[in-house]
């Protein structure tokens, strides 16, 4: 025959604890129904068997609760479990007493600093303030709040949720956020980092320069250059201000200016820009352009300015925050005392509690910073890093995208192209390229390391200024350079080969004797193997992609042709690459610069999204119960960090 037994329940708190035990106990072998009352917190179980009060305890004290048979009296004393139950509970109440009288004051000391911080100054600093309240918080968290952890824990291992993991949830996010400050941490790493590529920016300038004074050579700082110092640069040395060359000739690295990858023969009267690097040879300039007027220093002045420009989104945020909070806490007091004037204070301070709890901004304060974090973390993963949330914000309205070509488009180095009319002969121009240090030399060289051709003795080695190089292999004398070189022996070059690498960007070097013309190679940058499908990914999207060099023409049309560009912007130095981007945003357009060099660090910080490739230097009425205002609190805390913690499984 089934038997109906009453136990008494310990461990309950809400309406929830009654539902968990209710299933916990329904699931055992042999019994038929259970009824779990909060209010009198007694079970009523009936069995079709006689079942242990151990193995029903067995069912449910791992999760906190704990049955007592209500017919049963205490073996340690002569009380019956009544009396038991009661004395358990008044201790348990003195322990609450004990808690809330020690811990009462400090949090209204903390409240009340809280709400005179929003409108006056407080007598310490924010930072002592904060450290004094992590100090006090500390302690409520993990000791008064001990109950609601263990909440969370059981949560975790049995998957199993009342008011004290729901009010736990939401009481350990708010410590661990405010703890780790990951707002204020990627706000600071973010300074860090805009400052970092200043400094780096800074750091292309040369500290030191060789000048020539009252026949003299002298090592002074920088900043001691005035306008007309004659100065002289060296193989490997940065040139240190703008100026113009009188002396001598060399191939200097422009990349970091111009970006283009191939170095730029010099001569007399041709430009040099400070923070350029000279490749090789020795020459002389007259110093033109010092100090901020320098081009590397507008570059650092135009950075600067855009990155200390304010998007409108930021002011929406702040004049948000700054009515937020003072509205619900002036909400609040005006539901407590409203329900106090009619006569119910109780309902007015659960009211008044409710309100605080339930108005969390969990959108604002859990989701946006777990996506940031996630999705910064997946983005790093795949070798991104994002800068803030800003950017991720404005990212996903861009329209238009911006690509520099070397570096990003391209893989930014030269290497040998063309070979006209074939291979049979490059052993010599290889041979005769080992010993000299121009860029283009170098690619030749790589180009038959990589093809393992044997590299032959050169004799009566001599470089031609401005034009190439000679030397004899065996007991013929060759010569290997540009046009100007082969116009110099007299030697008639094949117009159409040269027209040819000219439409593909190719920089001519030819291999000659001093009777005819042997060879002719190809000397260029190409693009990278992702280059296309990047592109058809983002026309997929609706995007339109636009290529912006400091390039010649030719080249910039070649590239653009063969990755599928929409429009090219050829032949810009780094103001005017900024103007380009401009231009766009005047006609409507969100533009995302995608750059890799110091000539882009304009561009990049004046369009809506600048992405950096590689190290480039340069987001009352109605009556509320404090625990549902606590549940729905958790509850959205729990739905919107979950939400963004799919981020995770996403392909980005």
């Amino acid at each position: 025959m089934p038997a109906t037994k009453r136990y008494s329940v310990s461990g309950m708190h809400c309406a929830s604890c009654a539902s968990i035990i209710k299933r916990k106990l329904i699931k055992l072998p042999g019994i038929e129904s259970a009824e779990v009352n909060l209010a009198t917190e007694t079970a009523e179980i009936t069995t079709s068997k006689d079942i242990p009060l151990t193995t029903l305890n067995t069912a449910i004290s791992q999760l906190g609760y704990e049955l007592r048979d209500s017919s049963s009296r205490a073996k340690s004393r002569d009380l019956d479990s009544s009396t038991m139950v009661g004395m358990t509970k008044l201790a348990e109440l003195a322990s609450l007493k004990l808690k809330t009288l020690l811990t009462l004051p400090f949090s209204i000391i903390i409240f009340v600093a809280m709400i005179w911080s929003l409108f006056f100054p407080l007598p310490i600093s924010m930072m002592v303030f904060n450290s004094i309240s992590f100090i006090l918080a500390t302690p409520i968290l993990f000791w008064v709040g001990q109950p609601y952890l263990q909440g969370v824990i059981r949560f975790i291992r049995y998957h199993v949720a009342n008011m004290d993991t729901l009010v736990g949830i939401g009481t350990s996010v708010a410590y661990i956020y405010s703890v780790i400050l990951f707002g204020k941490y990627l706000e600071a790493r973010s300074k860090l980092k805009t400052g970092d590529a200043i400094h780096k920016l800074l750091g292309l300038s040369a500290k030191t320069a060789q000048v020539v004074r009252s026949g003299k050579e002298l090592e002074i700082p920088v900043e001691q250059v005035i306008l007309g110092d004659i100065i002289i640069v060296k193989p490997g040395v940065k040139v240190p201000v703008d100026g113009v060359i009188i002396k001598g000739y060399s191939s200097v690295d422009q990349s970091m200016l111009t970006g283009e990858s191939l170095p730029v023969d010099k001569t007399v009267k041709d430009t040099v820009i400070g923070g350029t690097i000279n490749k090789q040879g020795v020459f002389r300039f007259r110093a033109t352009v010092v100090g901020d007027s320098t081009m590397l220093s507008q570059i650092i002045k135009m950075v600067e300015n855009a990155q200390g420009s304010h998007a409108p989104i930021e002011k929406l945020t702040d004049r948000i925050s700054a009515i937020f909070v003072p509205s619900v806490l002036v909400i609040s007091v005006l539901t407590f005392m409203v329900w106090t004037l009619l006569g119910n204070p109780l309902l007015g301070l659960i009211s008044f509690v409710g309100i605080l709890v339930i108005a969390c901004p969990c959108a604002l304060g859990l989701a946006t910073p777990t996506a940031i974090i996630v999705g910064v973390g997946r983005a790093a993963q795949n070798g991104i890093l994002i800068k803030n949330a800003e950017s991720l914000e404005k990212l996903c309205s861009v329209d238009y995208v911006v690509l520099d070509k070397t570096g990003t488009l391209t893989k930014g180095e030269p290497v040998v192209t063309h070979i006209v009319p074939d291979k049979s002969d490059f052993q010599i121009i290889a041979s005769l390229e080992q010993s000299s240090e121009h860029p283009l030399a170098l690619a030749i060289v790589q180009k038959a390391k990589d093809d393992g051709v044997k590299l032959q003795g050169v004799t009566d080695f001599k470089t031609i200024p401005g034009q190439g190089l000679q030397g004899k292999i065996g007991r013929t004398l060759y010569f290997a350079g540009n046009t100007k070189l082969i116009e110099s022996l007299s030697l008639k070059l094949d117009t159409t080969i040269i027209d040819g690498f000219a439409q593909t960007g190719a920089t001519p070097i030819i291999l000659a004797t001093q009777k005819k013309i042997i060879m002719y190679l190809g000397i260029s940058d190409t693009p990278k193997d992702e280059s296309i499908q990047v592109i058809k990914d983002l026309h997929k999207l609706g995007i339109k992609v636009a290529m912006l060099t400091g390039d010649h023409k030719l080249t910039a049309q070649h590239i653009g042709k063969f990755v599928g560009i929409d429009k090219v912007i050829s032949e810009v130095m780094p103001g005017d690459k900024a103007e380009e981007v401009k231009k766009l945003q005047v006609e409507g357009y969100k533009v995302a610069m995608v750059g890799d060099g110091v000539n882009d660090a304009p561009a990049l910080a004046t369009a809506d999204v600048g992405i950096a490739m590689g190290s480039i230097p340069i987001a009352a009425m109605a009556i509320l119960n404090p625990g549902i205002a606590g549940a729905a609190m958790a509850f959205s805390s729990v739905s919107v960090v979950a939400n963004s913690l799919r981020l995770r499984k996403m392909n980005i």
